[in-house]
């Protein structure tokens, strides 16, 4: 096993193999570093417990490289452990019973404070609602170190049957409704399975038992709207401008269709990212990171006209009252959809939409995966059966020709008629 230095440097420049990889510090005997082939790096500590070489080898994890494990901190607690050995204490065992100890509501709430890394706010609040309103009320209370995979698999039954279903009064007007179903239990068991893969991570667990177990199909992200549906929408959304519906959202709800944007990439715009003359959007931050958003005409008209009528400085679609920006588009969107019988259609359907009609109008994937902004070519793969009506008109139109060419023209394949009269 390698002997290194361990630093900020060193660590982030090893770089993952095919199998663990442990690194030993040059200058702290006992203190050391694992490499996952995931690429994950997790500090730990080595030692002996009985005396002598005839002990007992034990190893102990500290922590998880990066915040808040420096190596500089995780050398400190590699000293502390260690001095605890040498005054007769066995460090890796009290982890044990502590890990026994451990329930899986007190490894959410840990989770959340140091394992979700770069997670975004929004994906992290949905994270939350989910341990709150399924994990914890099914399977919080249960020790970490008891969990199986029937655990699992009752627990994920359980939240498709509608066990935590549950309608309650948050605000002076909020309300929060949890429904369950199938589609809730395989995303929750899927957030599950990340949260138990953190405490694998730790040392905390051996196995993932999330692992195996068989998920429902998640179709919740398969509702597209039809072109006939898109001309409803489009005749409802003239009729709600003409009655005086907030203009802001129907500019909003215009600009999801015509964008593909996330509803928080068009609500949170400002203006320095929007250029008019080079027709895109050029965002700071999204779910990915920086990202640019071309502008069809559509599009480009509906913010040039937002542009005249405003400061251009600020929110595109500042708050009323405040330094915010609107929220109101959902609560607009809720009426609207249930004027024209889509009360099941999200906001972030629309999204959706504009990449179904891409790929159906023969659209490659990967421009559709571009123009969504997606970091990863699977995750475009979703529309991938909608190419099918192109695919078949091009194999009808190719067949068309092919039987053209292999056609003969009138009268080629005709033989001489033989002379029949009489004395030939």
């Amino acid at each position: 096993m390698a002997k290194i230095k361990i630093t900020k440097t060193t660590v982030e420049a090893i770089a993952p193999t095919d199998c663990d990889q442990i690194f030993w510090d040059a200058a702290l005997k006992g203190f050391g570093l694992k490499v996952t082939p995931a690429g994950s790096k997790v500090y730990l500590v080595q030692y002996r417990t009985g005396g002598g070489r005839s002990g007992v080898t034990k190893r102990v994890t500290i922590g998880k490289h990066g915040s808040p494990w420096t190596p500089d901190m995780a050398r400190a607690e590699a000293k502390a452990v260690l001095a605890r050995v040498t005054q007769g204490s066995d460090p890796a065992k009290a982890k044990q019973l502590d890990r026994q100890m451990l329930t899986i509501s007190e490894l959410c709430d840990t989770y959340l404070q140091n394992g979700t890394g770069t997670k975004k706010e929004s994906t992290l609040s949905t994270d939350k609602g989910r341990i709150e309103r399924h994990i914890k009320p099914l399977i919080g209370k249960l020790k970490l170190s008891s969990v199986t995979q029937a655990d699992i698999k009752k627990f994920i039954k359980n939240v498709a049957e509608g066990a935590t279903a549950i309608d309650v009064k948050t605000k002076k007007r909020g309300r929060a409704i949890v429904r369950g179903g199938k589609g809730t239990a395989t995303r929750t068991v899927g957030l599950l399975g990340g949260i138990l893969t953190y405490a694998v991570e730790l040392g905390l667990l051996a196995n993932n038992p999330v692992k195996g177990v068989k998920r429902y199909p998640d179709k919740s992200n398969e509702r597209f709207l039809s072109t006939a549906e898109l001309g409803k929408l489009g005749a409802e959304l003239r009729r709600a401008e003409r009655h005086g519906v907030n203009p802001k959202a129907i500019a909003i709800i215009r600009l999801l269709v015509f964008t593909g944007a996330r509803r928080g990439e068009i609500e949170r715009l400002r203006w320095p990212e929007v250029d008019l003359v080079g027709s895109r959007l050029r965002l700071d931050d999204s779910k990915t990171g920086q990202k640019i958003i071309p502008l069809n005409h559509s599009a480009l008209a509906i913010l040039t006209a937002l542009r005249e009528a405003t400061s251009g400085k600020g929110f595109v679609f500042a708050a009323a009252k405040g330094d915010g920006h609107y929220v109101g588009a959902p609560r607009i969107w809720s009426s609207l959809r249930k004027r024209i019988a889509l009360s099941g259609v999200r906001l972030h359907d629309l999204r959706h939409s504009f990449a179904s009609i891409g790929v159906t109008s023969g659209t490659p994937l990967i421009i559709i995966g571009a123009l969504l902004g997606h970091s990863d070519h699977a995750t475009t793969l979703r529309y991938a059966h909608l190419a099918a009506d192109p695919v078949s008109a091009a194999a009808e139109d190719i067949g068309a020709l092919l039987e053209k060419a292999l056609s003969p023209a009138v009268g080629a394949d005709c033989e001489p008629t033989p002379n029949l009269s009489p004395g030939s």
